[in-house]
């Protein structure tokens, strides 16, 4: 027989919101596994997802956006000399 010497480490968790271990258990039930199994894998998850994603750069984020409609919408008119008062906005 080989003995293999792995260290395992061990994490306690104080102070838990009941409402947070009810979803977990809840969670946990709806996978199929123990509650510390499912706390294990939402900590890798959550860790190699981090880890694995760049911070996204500005342009990034805004090509993700969705288009919001008809760009002409946000087209202003160039033969006012300034703003329109709210009145005017209301009078076309």
């Amino acid at each position: 027989m080989i003995a293999h010497n792995f260290h395992v480490a061990q994490l306690i968790v104080r102070n838990l919101d009941e409402d947070l271990v009810r979803d977990l258990k809840k969670r946990a039930g709806e996978h199929g596994v123990s509650v510390e199994e499912e706390h294990r894998r939402i900590l890798k998850e959550a860790l190699q997802n981090s880890a694995s994603s760049p911070a996204k750069t500005f342009w990034e984020f805004l090509s993700q956006m969705p288009t919001a409609g008809d760009e002409s919408l946000f087209e202003r008119d160039r033969n006012t000399l300034g703003r329109r008062t709210s009145q005017e906005l209301f009078e076309d």
